[in-house]
């Protein structure tokens, strides 16, 4: 993505932008990067889903470019695309959030659920099971299930927020060093093992909803179940993965 967007913005154009503030030279620039942010608007459609208008979402993405474009300093070695994708993306996360969808009673369930997977998962080093979860929690397996799945795009904005409000992700975006490189190698990695330790379901629906952009309806018609099972499995894949990625970000710091 980022080479096709960077193809008619050069090191010079920049230099010669940061020298004049020239608003012809401004618009150029953010005419160039506009695809970034449907881009990300699009992939992160699934957050936002029945809560906000794309449009909505694009038009507070573009204010987003316009300002990192004011702020963005090429002599610090940084890819432009990185610096806005991330900052693009934080944006829409706050956007979200401050529209507080997600009612506050069951907000302290899923917390609930969350807590009780982490504490047995630490207990154990093991995956756990959903049997395990909701003896723990003293509930039925169908009612963890439920409540899982009433909150499957919660699950994903709240992933979303663990890699952003990371601050060593945070400097490994924003700066182009060879730490920096590193560290983003192994957090691809850690996301991928978190991927592969989910069980068969679990993959396959995160493999089939990121890789292949399915819809949830023709997943579930693939895996022959409910719409909302694959909601609930959707849920759940990310919340175990959730829980890998924050206890490795615990270790590291």
């Amino acid at each position: 993505m980022s080479t096709a967007f960077a193809l008619n913005i050069t090191d010079n154009l920049w230099q010669e932008y940061k020298a004049t503030r020239s608003l012809e030279l401004r618009n150029k620039i953010l005419l160039n990067y506009l695809g970034i942010v449907k881009c990300i608007a699009v992939r992160m459609s699934a957050v936002y889903r029945n809560k906000a208008e794309l449009e909505d979402i694009v038009n507070e993405g573009v204010l987003v470019l316009m300002d990192c474009i004011e702020k963005y300093d090429p002599d610090k070695g940084a890819k432009f695309e990185t610096y806005a994708s991330f900052r693009i993306k934080g944006a829409i996360i706050d956007f979200i959030r401050n529209q507080d969808w997600v009612p506050r009673s069951l907000r302290k369930k899923v917390k609930t659920v969350e807590d009780a997977y982490y504490k047995l998962q630490s207990e154990t080093g093991e995956n756990v099971s959903d049997e395990e979860v909701a003896a723990h929690l003293n509930i039925s397996v169908d009612e963890l299930n439920r409540t899982i799945g009433e909150v499957n795009s919660f699950f994903l904005l709240s992933y979303e927020e663990l890699l952003l409000d990371n601050s060593a992700f945070n400097n490994c975006l924003a700066e182009n060093t060879t730490e920096g490189h590193i560290y983003q190698e192994e957090l691809r990695d850690i996301i991928a093992q978190s991927i592969d330790q989910l069980n068969e379901n679990e993959r396959a629906v995160i493999s089939l909803y990121y890789f292949e952009e399915l819809k949830l309806k023709d997943i579930a018609r693939i895996l022959g179940v409910t719409q909302s099972r694959v909601s609930q499995i959707h849920a759940k894949a990310l919340m175990k993965m959730k829980l890998r990625l924050k206890k490795y970000i615990e270790d590291e710091g």
